[in-house]
């Protein structure tokens, strides 16, 4: 699977480990930065992780921000992707399953790497239950058009 990884200066530290984890389980990862510890703007990483999914140029993204929350609110502004602030491996699963979530967004000043680890292998594992929640999703494409 093609996935693109993302983060500022806080969430770097998880961001690589999460990306060294995803390349050795064979996934191509598209790394768009940051690489370094200087001080960057959340916005643009979340914004280039949620244009590379919405491009189709990846299938899935995953964002570190100190937070999680302002990185997933710039994933969120590129029409077509639903990111999702996950703190385990449950929130991880209910994202992908309910909402059909296509990034995934953690706080690296929130959570350690051996939960964000967990979490993102249920991110990738699982899929859409389609179901019930096909008309839900629908509903927020229709957000996203103005409708």
């Amino acid at each position: 699977m093609r996935i693109a990884v993302g983060s500022d200066h806080a969430g770097l530290p998880l961001k690589d480990v999460l990306a060294k984890h995803l390349a050795e389980l064979g996934h191509e990862v598209s790394d768009l930065g940051t690489h370094d510890l200087e001080p960057v703007d959340y916005p643009d990483y979340g914004a280039a992780v949620g244009r590379a999914v919405a491009a189709g140029a990846v299938e899935l993204g995953v964002c570190c921000c100190g937070t999680g929350i302002g990185i997933a609110i710039a994933a969120n502004k590129v029409p077509g992707v639903r990111a999702a602030v996950c703190h385990d491996v449950s929130s991880a699963r209910l994202a992908r399953e309910h909402n059909d979530a296509n990034v995934v967004c953690f706080g690296a000043r929130l959570l350690g790497p051996v939960v964000a680890l967990d979490a993102v292998d249920a991110f990738l594992a699982t899929g859409f239950a389609g179901g019930r929640h096909v008309a839900r999703v629908e509903k927020l494409r229709a957000l996203e058009a103005g409708r």
